[in-house]
């Protein structure tokens, strides 16, 4: 299970939280965070802990801190006592909201940092849960090219040299998108894969005999994107003519990457064949598949209807020729 420091939720990337650390300095690195869902402990003071979650971010916000300070000195102690003896990741008191000075002397005991935010409680759950998910996200990276044709992300594969990375630049030209080449980063987001490029290779395309070029800077920021949503995987071969391909579309493939199946098409690659053109066709079919209509489904329901009927006016031609007899 990935984890990250608490001291990552003091990055940058959510600074507008103003997050201020009011102890544990020293123990920033030493506590971890491996759950991007955030937890308010209102059961847990008043003395259900057993659902509490160590390495998630605990949220005190005002109907926690009103609910303590309605309890004696030594009640609200023994709270905070058995709710910091579980040795939570971090607290964090919303509103700017007084800190009770008996939470502080059980967070240092037990060595928990803890932070106080101006910020209402809605707010710092929402920003913090987005910023985790992101960051405690499984993650892998595949080789090939990933691009973004007519709003769906297309994953190119293949083996080097057949030919990925000049189709997508064939597919800038036509007025989409570039998301990465040669390395494609992918994380998954509970039942979904964004792909982005690594931050070396970020804009970048390269092309046998030319090198390293810039897509940014050659065709406009409208040209590429930073990150995309994987929807189909599209595999490219050397073509074969002893190998039989898919000729219909009924045939379903899936490719597997961290346990999510995604629609895969097999395109055989050969002179003369535009490979832009039939990955624009494969994105548009992909787009009418989601809106209920699939091309392939309905040419085959067509052809069994007029089978079936065909074979009733056999039988009705039989049997009359039958009565004629």
């Amino acid at each position: 299970m990935k984890k990250i420091p608490v001291q990552e939720i003091l990055s940058e990337e959510i600074n507008d939280l103003k997050l201020r650390l009011i102890y544990g300095k020293e123990f920033l690195k030493e506590r971890y965070i491996s759950n991007f869902r955030i937890q308010k402990p209102g059961l847990a003071l008043a003395g259900f802990t057993e659902h509490i979650h160590p390495e998630r971010v605990q949220i005190l916000g005002n109907t926690e801190i009103s609910y303590v300070n309605s309890l004696t000195p030594d009640q609200r102690l023994n709270a905070f006592e058995n709710f910091c003896k579980k040795r939570v990741s971090c607290i964090i008191v919303t509103k700017n909201l007084k800190i009770p000075k008996e939470l502080v002397y059980c967070v240092k005991k037990y060595e928990i940092p803890l932070f106080r935010t101006e910020i209402v409680s809605s707010r710092v759950i929402q920003e913090i849960m987005f910023f985790l998910e992101d960051k405690l996200a499984p993650e892998t990276v595949i080789h090939g090219v990933l691009v973004d044709v007519y709003g769906v992300g297309v994953v190119i594969l293949g083996r080097s040299g057949i030919g990925k990375s000049e189709c997508a630049l064939e597919l800038v030209k036509r007025g989409h998108r570039l998301v990465a080449d040669d390395a494609i980063h992918i994380k998954k987001k509970q039942d979904i894969l964004i792909g982005t490029s690594n931050d070396l290779l970020t804009y970048n395309i390269e092309l046998r005999g030319l090198g390293i070029l810039n897509i940014k800077d050659m065709f406009g920021v409208s040209a590429i994107r930073m990150r995309k949503r994987i929807e189909i995987v599209i595999s490219f071969v050397d073509w074969n003519s002893e190998e039989s391909y898919d000729r219909t579309g009924l045939d379903k493939k899936f490719y597997n990457i961290m346990d999510i199946e995604l629609p895969h098409l097999i395109l055989p690659v050969s002179p003369g064949r535009n490979m832009a053109v039939i990955i624009e066709a494969a994105a548009r079919n992909h787009l009418l598949k989601l809106m209920g209509y699939d091309a392939a489904q309905e040419f085959q329901d067509r052809l069994m209807r007029k089978m079936e009927e065909n074979r009733k006016l056999e039988i009705n031609r039989i049997m009359m020729n039958q009565g004629v007899e």
